[in-house]
């Protein structure tokens, strides 16, 4: 039977050292700001923001919450990101994805400057996530990797595969691996026998929204299962990409959902705020 990852623990440890890194920082005159937009009505995003919000709240950083009708322009939201990035109180800026339609998910993204772009979401921040030279890296790969040291998991010299080419999770997943030393493969819809690349992983990640895709036939004997997917079953329950039952007695480490990966994100994104207020206090 595999051993648990527990991400509501590692997530909990470090926003107790962000909140004493806080402490010291607001001594010296500087609190960490963060600011979050939220653009319409998505059940789900009010969720994350709240989350953010509490996050915020105990790790004693300065919070500054927006929420807008589902009718705001491009023009306006991207009016109130000009004003964010010019407010000194604000060192990191989320605007909540999805989006609604008709404002362009690309040009809100570029308009968060670089450094208050805690999400590294900017195509700055991008590059220097491939170069290996940055300051943030994208909160929900973050996590995964914190989870694996936290566990004395090493993946140098071992071979890791992720399911999912997202920009947001499965690409820098890829690319924060193999700046560890990892060999990579990165699986996607098209590749072709899936389970046999699989089942070559001594760590398998899965990003691809769907429910029970990863079973057991699918798992090397002993491999490290991180299941990154947030899905909904049929009683309305979350459940991740893996079927968890089968798989939790083949691997050696495994994540739960809810409760393995979901409480890093909101982690990492408070670390990603106390590196831009020490960043700016530096400049």
């Amino acid at each position: 039977m595999s051993r648990i990852i527990d991400g509501k623990e590692v997530s909990s440890y470090i926003k107790e050292q962000i909140r004493k890194k806080t402490e010291k920082l607001k001594n010296k005159g500087l609190t960490p700001g963060l600011a979050v937009v939220l653009v319409g009505n998505d059940s789900a995003s009010k969720v994350y923001v709240r989350n953010k919000k509490a996050a915020c709240e105990l790790c004693g950083f300065y919070s500054a919450s927006y929420e807008l009708p589902e009718e705001t322009t491009q023009a306006q939201l991207l009016e109130l990101i000009a004003a964010l990035n010019a407010d000194n109180r604000i060192h990191g800026i989320l605007v909540q994805m999805p989006l609604p339609a008709h404002i362009d998910a690309d040009a809100v993204v570029k308009a968060i400057l670089p450094e208050k772009d805690v999400d590294a979401f900017n195509p700055e921040n991008v590059g220097r996530i491939m170069l290996g030279n940055h300051s943030f890296l994208p909160c929900t790969p973050a996590g995964v990797m914190e989870l694996l040291k936290y566990y004395g998991i090493s993946v140098s010299g071992r071979e890791c595969v992720v399911i999912g080419r997202s920009n947001i999770v499965g690409k820098p997943m890829a690319m924060l691996l193999l700046h560890d030393n990892a060999t990579v493969t990165i699986c996607h819809s098209k590749t072709a026998d899936l389970a046999s690349v699989t089942r070559r992983a001594d760590v398998l990640i899965s990003a691809v929204g769907k429910k029970a895709f990863v079973t057991t036939d699918m798992v090397k004997e002993g491999a490290v299962v991180i299941d990154v997917g947030i899905n909904r079953g049929e009683d309305g329950k979350l459940c991740g990409d893996v079927d968890f039952e089968s798989v939790s007695k083949k691997a050696s480490y495994i994540t739960p959902v809810p409760g393995g990966v979901g409480p890093m994100t909101i982690a990492m994104l408070m670390q990603n705020t106390l590196t831009a207020a020490e960043l700016s206090k530096r400049s």
